[in-house]
């Protein structure tokens, strides 16, 4: 894929720093009004369908008969374990705390692209992403609600992990398969796994097709699902997946300032201290790649 520009990728970060950060309290409200794994499922189903049909003039660059176990293992990852773990564990956790969890993925993209992708893994690499994940801690630690579940970090742990080895294999992969047609099929694969288990396992008829429901698996499954993962996948195939995935740090750090500004939670010392360690993370991530421009 060619480089991209600057701006472009600039523009890109915005757009999935806003999006996924709004997606952590709009999925748990959802949640409200539905069962996880179904709710992950139709999600998942309806932003892969839409998308689909986008692409159906070119359905030919599916390739379907060569490339059909690299759409089933993104799907797995990238949807099934990601997206499913992720709808199950919000129960347990308040969606601060889980998110911040979920954001050790930078850090294992990072480690998993230097061990499988050999890219270079620097010591100030290493420090930069480190203070961001303290930083995340710090900017949600006052906004964390509630008793913390063993059970809801693991379903954290295990969401971060899986979406941080459907990352890397995507850029692994990145020359073997369309990328758009990637997003699509694995979107409605997974999401076919989804839905069909939730239905064995959970009561459809738990779902309450209300307003709230409705504007949220909307948003979910344009901007969430489908949008933000092709912007993603945009920016870690056109450049350094270390350097790319820092930035996502900034997400729960938009999700505490959703929570400050709407739900009139405080702005406290450790917000503020979060957001200075993630700005430092940041600096240091870039700084040799500037410094040998």
């Amino acid at each position: 894929m060619a480089q991209m520009t600057k701006g472009k990728v600039v523009s890109g970060i915005v757009f999935l720093v806003l999006v996924w950060g709004s997606v952590w309290p709009i999925y748990k409200i959802a949640l409200e009004y539905t069962p996880p794994i179904l709710f992950a499922g139709i999600r998942s189903l309806i932003g892969g369908l839409l998308f689909t049909m986008i692409l159906l003039p070119n359905w030919r660059r599916i390739r379907w008969k060569e490339t059909w176990p690299i759409y089933l293992i993104s799907a797995l990852f990238n949807v099934i374990l990601f997206y499913g773990v992720q709808s199950i564990g919000l129960q347990y956790l308040p969606a601060g705390l889980y998110s911040v969890i979920v954001y050790l993925q930078p850090v294992l993209v990072v480690f998993l692209a230097w061990i499988w992708l050999k890219e270079q893994l620097t010591p100030l690499k290493v420090a930069g992403i480190l203070l961001g994940f303290i930083g995340v801690v710090f900017a949600s630690m006052k906004g964390i609600a509630g008793e913390i579940s063993g059970l809801g970090v693991l379903f954290a742990l295990v969401t971060g992990i899986s979406w941080a080895i459907g990352t890397v294999y995507v850029k692994r992969t990145k020359l073997l398969v369309h990328g758009l047609w990637l997003v699509a099929l694995q979107n409605v694969l997974g999401g076919m796994v989804l839905t069909g288990f939730g239905a064995v396992v959970e009561d459809v008829g738990d779902i309450h097709w209300n307003g709230p429901f409705i504007v949220c698996l909307l948003y979910g499954a344009i901007f969430g699902v489908v949008l933000a993962f092709v912007v993603y996948f945009t920016l870690m195939n056109s450049g350094d997946s270390g350097k790319v995935g820092s930035f996502t740090f900034l997400v729960p750090l938009i999700s505490v300032l959703i929570g400050t500004i709407f739900l009139q939670e405080p702005f406290t010392v450790s917000l503020a201290l979060g957001m200075i360690f993630i700005l430092i993370s940041i600096y240091l991530i870039n700084f040799r790649k500037r410094q040998l421009e």
